[in-house]
């Protein structure tokens, strides 16, 4: 004869506990749209989002709502293509959180003018540098800024 089971009263849970923690928006997402032909990979980071080409970082996405100043499309380059990027991209400059001075990163600030204009270019001007059809993901003067430094993250 098998043992009679407790009948246990279900009890509500607390909203908090199984709430689940929703994914930020992608930020400036018609740039990813922009730039989908190749193939890029994307992994949040310091609460923005890498965006990577054939595990290079290429651009960070930036849209905070409390601190606003450097919000736009993040450049991994080198203070050597500055002159000429400046050329394509009049508003770009360094950015703010990263410390006074020049910067190799680069950002595209949100707030320019020509911001849409700036991160949707995908048919790159005669003469330039960039590969063609690919815009300014693969521009030969975007790519892992200074040597690499910051590497794709590593999932386990």
């Amino acid at each position: 004869m098998s043992k009679p089971r407790r009948v246990m009263p279900f009890l509500p849970l607390d909203d908090a506990f199984v709430a689940v923690k929703r994914r930020k928006a992608v930020p400036h997402r018609f740039v990813l749209d922009a730039i989908a032909a190749l193939s890029p990979t994307t992994y949040p980071m310091f609460g923005c989002l890498a965006v990577y080409v054939a595990d290079k970082i290429v651009l960070i996405l930036r849209d905070k709502r409390d601190e606003t100043a450097d919000n736009g499309v993040w450049l991994a380059t080198t203070k050597d293509h500055h002159d000429s990027l400046r050329r394509e991209f009049p508003n770009m400059r360094s950015i703010q959180v990263l410390g006074k001075g020049v910067t190799g990163w680069q950002v595209l600030p949100a707030d320019a003018p020509d911001f849409e204009e700036a991160g949707l270019r995908t048919h790159p001007r005669r003469g330039s540098s960039h590969r063609q059809g690919a815009g300014v993901a693969a521009d030969l003067r975007i790519e892992s800024n200074e040597g690499g430094k910051i590497q794709r993250p590593v999932i386990r």
